[in-house]
């Protein structure tokens, strides 16, 4: 790769992708998009993981048997309603593939279907129906849209796009993401619709996308809840023209390298916006045994409510942060631990090997009250490390789960 830099464009920036988003009437906010469309010029390599929960989005169902056979050529989704728990969901869910194959002209088949919101309120289709015209008429380089139509309680649409090479042809990547709460996945994080021009077989589209959620989405927790409909999905239609990536090696790396850019950029982007958050919060782990280790204490740190709360009262509590390694179920030795706390206004190392050293506590609020702190966690065990995502619990975390489906 001769070089990888970031543009705009989101799931657009890729040759041969258009996308959408308008109101169809799902919310009762008229202002708020509810119903988004991508779809690529051709057929597209695809490939996608999804939530662990046993409770599965009917959605998940649908777009998991749809892209049994590696192909797609569009994305369909609404806000405001999960379609989960409902008994006709399925049906449903078949049907927004339908809508798709209408007006596009493709096979309901190679249609991703996603939905977001209120879990176990029936889905009604007319009001899709009724607007898959206009959304349709709404294509075009319009990756904002349709990044908003998928939004529920996120404060901001979250897209990223990259430009790079491969084999002398100049590819791209773009994705959308949303999702601020109900955030600790076990695959992926909420919905992410990820497009790309670069020419790569299912197979290997499918490979890259499993070990990249493992490092990036995977690594971010926002309340310690799983969703029901969370889903991942990469089309990469080829119209780039690089030589097929049909196996491992440089061209394969390069393309990794670049899909891992878009993942983690978007995994800080939901942490950031998590419900109610004041503050980015980045665990970083470095000499651990093994990766594992680093990411479950990575993980164990950025879940822990106390270390939360501390981080949104600007506490340097660097107590409850080797309380949470401690019941991260990983054997570290406790009396080689150093923690420091990072932002803009500085570094403050508050722990060596285990036990406190003093600080300044008028600068350790300074540190803190920034809006992206970084907690730095040396095991001096090993060679491996690993970062997390989170951020802080806040007042408006509780106000907004409170009253959510209201």
């Amino acid at each position: 790769m001769k070089f990888l830099r970031e543009i705009t464009g989101g799931v657009c920036a890729p040759l041969g992708f258009k996308a959408g988003g308008i109101h169809c009437g799902i919310r009762k906010n008229k202002e708020k998009k509810d119903f988004a469309l991508i779809l690529s010029e051709v057929p597209c390599s695809a490939a996608g993981v999804y939530t662990q929960n046993l409770v599965k989005g009917a959605p998940v169902v649908v777009t998991k048997r749809n892209l049994a056979n590696g192909i797609a050529q569009a994305v369909i989704c609404n806000s405001g309603n999960a379609n989960t728990c409902n008994a006709d969901g399925e049906q449903v869910a078949e049907e927004m593939c339908a809508l798709v194959s209408k007006v596009a002209g493709i096979a309901s088949e190679d249609v991703i279907v996603a939905s977001t919101g209120v879990i176990g309120l029936p889905l009604d289709i007319k009001p899709m129906a009724d607007g898959i015209d206009n959304l349709y008429a709404a294509l075009g380089l319009n990756s904002d849209a349709a990044a908003e139509a998928i939004m529920t309680t996120d404060t901001v649409p979250k897209s990223v796009a990259v430009e790079f090479t491969l084999g002398g042809k100049v590819c791209h990547i773009g994705a959308i993401a949303k999702g601020v709460g109900m955030i600790c996945p076990n695959m992926a994080t909420t919905l992410i619709f990820i497009t790309s021009d670069v020419a790569i077989s299912p197979e290997m589209l499918q490979k890259a996308l499993s070990e990249d959620v493992k490092t990036s989405f995977n690594m971010v927790s926002i309340d310690g809840d799983q969703s029901t409909n969370d889903t991942c999905c990469i089309l990469a239609n080829g119209l780039a023209e690089n030589e097929k990536i049909v196996e491992a090696g440089a061209d394969f790396t390069a393309f990794k390298k670049a899909l891992h850019h878009c993942t983690v950029k978007l995994s800080k982007m939901i942490a950031k916006d998590g419900e109610g958050a004041t503050k980015l919060i980045e665990c970083n782990v470095k000499g651990a045994k093994t990766s594992k280790i680093a990411k479950n204490v990575a993980k164990s740190v950025i879940k822990s409510s106390l270390v939360k709360a501390a981080m949104f009262g600007a506490d340097a509590n660097w107590g409850r942060v080797l309380c949470a390694i401690g019941y991260a179920g990983e054997p570290v030795d406790v009396n080689k631990i150093d923690v420091s706390f990072r932002s803009a206004a500085g570094n403050l190392p508050v722990c060596e090997n285990g036990s406190g050293i003093p600080f300044d506590e008028d600068f350790a609020k300074k540190v803190l009250s920034r809006d992206e702190v970084q907690i730095n966690v040396d095991l001096k065990s090993g060679g491996c490390k690993a970062s997390a995502w989170g951020c802080d619990l806040t007042y408006d975390y509780v106000k907004i789960n409170g009253d959510y489906r209201t």
